[in-house]
């Protein structure tokens, strides 16, 4: 793939519902940006109504589609800035603190990390209640105490921020477009 000149911003989603349309709505508005997609990431647009084809009109889309994991070979050459994942599961965080990279999203933040590439990570699973968004209605979610220790571990690690609202997850990618400074559309 031919590199563009101005590095990426990769943003990345996991089979969350958890605010995902707001997420996406920050993610149209960043410039230069490519949409990484787990396979429950492909399952949840379709359930809430996003047809990949929309999404391509505005950004390069990676799918999960391959054992190795091939696109994060991009972070080796400079490609992007900034990963964001927005929303995460439990079980993708639980996958970043433990150092599972065994799908494309929990590969792209190990592989960001040893590029020393910062990522944002939108926790879903932060709070002791969850008041959320399913395909057809809204619940209200009790994350195990397990959930909430990791999201608490992330807090730890190294070229990592945690959001755990959407407000924080607006102020992280607010900041970091500061820091590279560059503004939003």
């Amino acid at each position: 793939m031919k590199r563009d000149p101005l590095p990426r911003f990769a943003w990345a989603l996991t089979g969350s519902g958890h605010f995902l349309r707001e997420s996406l709505e920050i993610a149209l508005r960043l410039p230069h940006t490519d949409l990484y997609l787990s396979a429950a990431a492909e399952e949840v647009l379709h359930m809430y109504n996003y047809d990949l084809d929309d999404l391509r009109r505005h950004f390069r889309i990676f799918r999960d589609n391959t054992a190795s994991a091939a696109p994060v070979g991009l972070f080796y050459h400079g490609f992007y800035h900034t990963v964001v994942i927005a929303p995460a599961t439990s079980n993708t965080v639980a996958k970043l603190v433990y150092g599972i990279a065994d799908t494309l999203v929990s590969n792209i933040y190990a592989q960001a990390g040893k590029q020393r590439i910062p990522c944002i990570v939108f926790a879903c699973d932060a709070q002791p209640e969850v008041y959320t968004e399913a395909p057809r209605e809204w619940v209200t979610l009790y994350p195990r105490r397990i959930d909430l220790e990791n999201t608490e571990r992330l807090r730890s690690f190294e070229y990592t921020t945690v959001a755990t609202t959407i407000d924080e997850l607006r102020h992280a990618v607010e900041a970091r477009l500061q820091c590279l400074n560059v503004s939003s559309s």
